[in-house]
């Protein structure tokens, strides 16, 4: 398939989601729908949505290719995500509904401080600056890779342009263009997964019960792992920072919990975070299957596989192994889940520096608006200055790498909101806050080298627990008892 016809593609559902924007912008187009879309979305359309936006290229792209690396025991982690949405419907929500939030760090205002707030604040957008930038950058390089570089076009000139036009649909409602357009981009992905899923079957003529033996038979099947302590891939280290992942880049991360606050009440936020949280246990599973089949298929027929996991299914998809049908979705699914990941962390990012930061609420409708048109563009141009310096020093996994940071950014925030919640009775000091918070990511990184170097003992993703712990305990030290 020819660079023309998937820039084609890519202008045509551009143009499908441009439609969607100017339909809704004309009758709502203020803060208020930008922020909260007017609290009026519908749960089902939040749900489907928010799955796209929750798998993200990264989803699409790298999970087929853990299962040549660790089998299938990711989906332990998925198990935890459970857990995780559980606690969300039912201990965060109702904290977040009842205080009426429309950035949820202003609870931090009220429980602890102004200082907590903006830190809390502060450790979202440099979590999700970092992590939305990441998954961009996997898209847009699979892009330039297979298209653009054909054509000499630099690297950055591809990334500004993807994101113009996710800043173009969603400058003028925010938060209410995203609910339409991301369940538009959530069918149009499992869409791709199911096509190509569908023609590697074709391609080694497998029927049902044939994909099942292949899968079941593969070395790479392996689920759960319990008689190790050490691996990452351990179920208990699995299964707890899956739940505790979900809690902290979902339940307290403004760009996900805007989506969920957006609903009508809080029941049917509940149903929506509840619903999310079901379809991830097919959907991944999905995913790891295609991995186990992509790596029979190239056994089958003596291919070379790249040297990096993330690249299995765009070469063996892009060289037309399974026909023309599987790349025109495979890039449709690509476009959709970058548009998708992407549209909602501009829009949060916006409404945390706008309401937590620069606190636009004083300032009347008009200049208010202003401001959060040219934060929007400045958060934009921040996206494609981290996906620069990730393509200069990256040299892992990307979805390894993007829980990782994840374990150091998100643990803080977590520690902030389990005080709160937790800690009713106690009063933290809200001077201490900033020194806390950035000391605990930094003692962890020291107690993660020295385990490594002294024991052995490699930390996976249940680092994050102890960041939160570290801060939790270090505002317990700080704090008074009330009454």
């Amino acid at each position: 398939m020819s660079g023309s016809w998937i820039l084609l593609v890519i202008l045509l559902y551009f143009g499908l989601l441009l439609a969607i924007s100017l339909f809704i912008g004309k009758r709502h187009s203020g803060n208020a729908a930008f922020f909260l879309g007017n609290r009026q979305s519908p749960w089902q359309a939040v749900a489907i949505g928010m799955v796209g936006a929750s798998l993200s290229s990264v989803t699409f792209v790298s999970v087929p290719g853990m299962a040549g690396v660790s089998g299938m025991t990711y989906m332990q982690m998925v198990l935890g995500f459970l857990s995780g949405y559980a606690v969300i419907a039912f201990v965060l929500l109702p904290v977040y509904y009842k205080m009426n939030l429309t950035s949820i760090y202003t609870y931090l205002d009220e429980r602890i401080g102004k200082n907590a707030c903006k830190t809390g604040a502060g450790f979202f957008l440099l979590s999700r600056a970092i992590l939305s930038a990441v998954r961009l950058y996997l898209a847009v390089l699979i892009l330039q890779t297979y298209v653009f570089d054909a054509w000499n076009v630099p690297f950055i000139v591809t990334a500004a342009g993807v994101l113009l036009m996710i800043w173009i649909y969603t400058h003028k409602s925010g938060i209410r263009t995203i609910v339409w357009t991301d369940l538009l981009q959530t069918f149009f992905l499992l869409a791709a997964l199911i096509i190509v899923l569908w023609q590697i079957t074709q391609r080694l003529h497998l029927d049902g019960q044939s994909i099942i033996t292949v899968v079941k038979e593969s070395p790479h099947a392996r689920i759960f792992v319990f008689d190790d302590w050490h691996t990452r891939q351990n179920f208990f280290k699995q299964f707890i920072s899956g739940m505790f992942i979900t809690i902290a880049m979902t339940g307290v991360d403004q760009e996900m919990m805007q989506k969920n606050l957006s609903c009508k009440n809080l029941r049917e936020a509940q149903k929506n975070v509840c619903t999310c949280g079901l379809f991830f246990l097919p959907v991944n599973f999905l995913f790891l299957c295609t991995g186990i089949l992509l790596l029979h298929y190239a056994s089958v027929h003596g291919i070379a596989l790249p040297a990096l996991n993330d690249d299995i299914l765009p070469m063996l998809v892009t060289q037309n192994h399974f026909g023309f049908s599987a790349i025109i979705f495979f890039i449709i699914g690509i476009i959709a889940v970058t548009f998708a990941s992407a549209d909602s962390a501009l829009t949060g990012l916006t409404t945390s520096i706008c309401v937590d930061i620069l606190n636009i609420s004083r300032h009347p409708e008009t200049k208010a608006r202003k401001i959060r048109l040219s934060v929007h563009w400045i958060v934009s141009l921040g996206f494609i200055a981290i996906m620069l310096i990730f393509r200069a020093i990256n040299d892992t996994s990307v979805i390894d790498a993007i829980y990782t940071i994840a374990s150091y950014t998100y643990g803080p925030l977590l520690g902030l909101f389990a005080f709160g919640i937790l800690f009713k009775r106690r009063r933290a000091n809200d001077r201490t806050v900033p020194f806390i918070c950035v000391a605990s990511p930094v003692l962890c990184y020291a107690v993660n080298r020295i385990l490594q170097a002294s024991t052995g003992y490699q930390f996976g993703y249940e680092l994050l627990i102890l960041n939160a712990l570290l801060v939790v305990v270090g505002l317990l030290l700080f704090s008074r008892k009330t009454t």
